[in-house]
């Protein structure tokens, strides 16, 4: 052997390529791709981080207790059985280290989050996709993928890419099914757009069940995706075993900090609630009207399904959009090839895709249709 070589699991491993936000040639770029809040950070949370700046040289403190007190508070949870990480991201790969290894299984559905395959290849046990149903995770489905070698199941409520949503009950169900031995992972990083009453993010669950974790995010409707900060509320074993584990400092003391306040500030949070609440179904509604389907979505995108004639592709549409500065997220790496995911932006950039997506159907009508007739033509 002539060099290292590394496991061949993570030499399995498909790099997590995250949105982009480039449109090369286009006077503005506006950046759909990634699930970004378009009201962006409360302005408490860019003054704390402001007021912090000179103390960037010190370590933060390392167990993050201000901000697991904080969100204690914001919950009414139990600071000692929440663990705060670099992101979710972060708290999926300590949960998966921790809990799966060489010969187990990881279990999550067909069109989950791609970090779960990642993590647990990482952690070299072996990924088990359950099929879905219409776009949603089955519960049955997943069940029926549940063996001895499964360690953990990971289950993103609401679902990114599709953001189609379980039911309180369906996941319920799902906890009270599976064999002791399995950790249930309820990655609910989008939970506070959700606006149906039969949701439940996680924390019942995480209290009625030694083996459910709930996992939740400041990068999303909060607008700190920059500082990566993601907790998890947890059994108070598994939250022991994970801090066993996680790295020192693994939160920056800017990230806690700007945390902190933005949980202080709930007209921020509802503010963007409420602008999620109009423009999501403004964006299903217009979208659905110029003849493409949309998946049902309770998160802050959705998902958009583009006809296979050729000229009105995803893969065209792509472009298209691109060209003029609208950048959607191509979903090819989750097995829909078919579908850009858009995310809720704000009222300009909303208005922008929905003319941009008429002038593209349009447009890609008119080829068909001049290909047809020149077809007519060759056979006549």
């Amino acid at each position: 052997m002539t060099r290292p070589t590394p496991r061949p699991n993570v030499l399995a491993i498909n790099a997590y390529v995250p949105g982009s936000g480039a449109a090369p040639g286009a006077a503005r770029v506006y950046k759909l791709s990634a699930n970004e809040t378009p009201l962006g950070p409360s302005p408490r949370a860019v003054e704390a981080v402001r007021d912090m700046a000179d103390q960037i040289a010190l370590y933060p403190e390392g167990s993050s207790r201000a901000l697991r007190e904080a969100i204690g508070v914001r919950y009414g949870l139990n600071p000692d059985r929440i663990i705060a990480g670099a992101g979710s991201d972060d708290i999926l790969e300590l949960l998966a280290l921790a809990y799966v290894g060489p010969g187990d299984e990881g279990v999550y559905s067909q069109y989950g989050f791609l970090e779960y395959k990642i993590v647990t290849l990482a952690a070299g046990g072996t990924p088990v996709v359950a099929p879905e149903t219409n776009y949603t995770a089955d519960v049955d489905a997943l069940l029926d993928r549940v063996s001895e070698r499964t360690k953990i199941v990971f289950l993103a409520n609401p679902n990114n890419p599709t953001g189609t949503i379980l039911p309180a009950s369906e996941v319920a169900r799902l906890a009270r099914s599976l064999p002791l031995h399995v950790v249930l992972v309820l990655d609910a990083a989008y939970a506070e757009y959700v606006q149906r009453e039969d949701y439940e993010a996680g924390v019942a669950l995480v209290d009625a069940h030694e083996n459910v974790v709930m996992t939740r995010t400041f990068s999303k409707i909060y607008g700190l995706a920059g500082l990566r900060v993601g907790w998890a509320y947890g059994p108070a074993r598994v939250i022991e075993t994970l801090n066993r584990i996680r790295s020192p400092f693994n939160v920056s003391s800017a990230g806690s900090a700007a945390a902190i306040a933005a949980l202080s500030d709930r007209a921020h949070l509802d503010a963007a609630v409420a602008h999620n609440a109009h423009w999501l179904p403004w964006l299903i509604r217009e979208i659905t009207a110029l003849g493409l389907e949309v998946l049902p979505s309770v998160a802050n995108f959705i998902a958009i399904r583009f006809p296979e004639t050729p000229g009105s592709t995803a893969a065209d549409a792509d472009r298209f959009l691109t060209s003029r500065g609208l950048v959607l997220r191509a979903i090819a790496p989750y097995g829909m090839p078919q579908f850009l995911r858009l995310t809720v932006g704000a009222q300009d950039a909303n208005e922008r895709v929905v003319e941009a997506l008429a002038e593209f159907m349009q447009s890609a009508r008119s080829q068909q249709g001049a290909q047809q007739d020149a077809q007519a033509d060759a056979h006549g």
